[in-house]
């Protein structure tokens, strides 16, 4: 398989949250304005296309340090 991380050093995602992320409409900061930026639909869109691919999205986050997510893909 193949394996494509996305690492950020950002503030990370309480753990409660992550398995609800890739979810349509789904925000974290729920008080967050579509204004501000995001409409809770990116992770939904890329477990879809990961999932049609055959794939596994997984997604590690650690408040203060920041997140990782990965995306596992079959070889064709």
């Amino acid at each position: 398989s193949v394996a494509i991380s996305i690492i950020d050093q950002g503030d990370g995602i309480p753990r409660e949250h992550i398995p609800r992320l890739t979810e349509r409409f789904y925000r974290v900061d729920a008080a967050r304005s579509r204004e501000l930026g995001g409409t809770g639909l990116g992770l939904a869109i890329v477990k879809h296309i990961v999932n049609r691919h055959r794939g596994v999205l997984t997604i590690d986050s650690e408040v203060g340090r920041g997140s990782t997510f990965t995306v596992y893909l079959p070889q064709a």
